[in-house]
């Protein structure tokens, strides 16, 4: 299993940025790597909300069957993933003094032996770290002032 944690400062209290990432379909705004999310049931909020996220990393596409497993108001978003890539994924957000936020994505993967198994996921894991690295940056110019 591949681990892959990244980590940024907002400039925003948990609560406003709380207010932004819960839009499931606005990670497509930042999230370089996801292309599209259609939620696959009525639910578009909250633990048991599921999505299907068509994701591009390069010339790979697939789409990532998504559940969400955790929900606390201005404080994490978990996540699973059911599709060819497997595993658990949650946002950490702190309050950092009174205006700022400290925004942690860690995430757990297991990769289908096709796409190299546990050496095709460290691999991944390398690629995954710099493309949520850019993530976070475009999340963090939507707090900025």
């Amino acid at each position: 299993m591949s681990h892959v944690r990244v980590e940024t400062e907002l400039a925003a209290s948990p609560d406003v940025v709380w207010a932004d990432v819960r839009h499931i379909p606005s990670h497509v705004e930042w999230m370089h790597d996801a292309v599209d999310i259609t939620f696959t049931g009525d639910q578009t909020e909250g633990t048991g909300t599921t999505f299907d996220c068509l994701t591009k990393v390069g010339p790979l596409k697939l789409i990532d069957r998504m559940q969400i497993t955790s929900w606390v108001e201005a404080a994490e978003m978990g996540v699973r993933h059911d599709g060819l890539v497997t595993g658990e994924g949650v946002f950490t957000l702190t309050a950092v003094g009174t205006d700022k936020t400290a925004f942690v994505w860690e995430e757990r993967l297991r990769f289908p032996w096709w796409m190299g198994g546990p050496i095709g996921g460290f691999v991944g894991s390398l690629i995954l770290k710099q493309i949520w690295k850019r993530n976070l940056s475009l999340l963090r110019r939507r707090f900025e002032r």
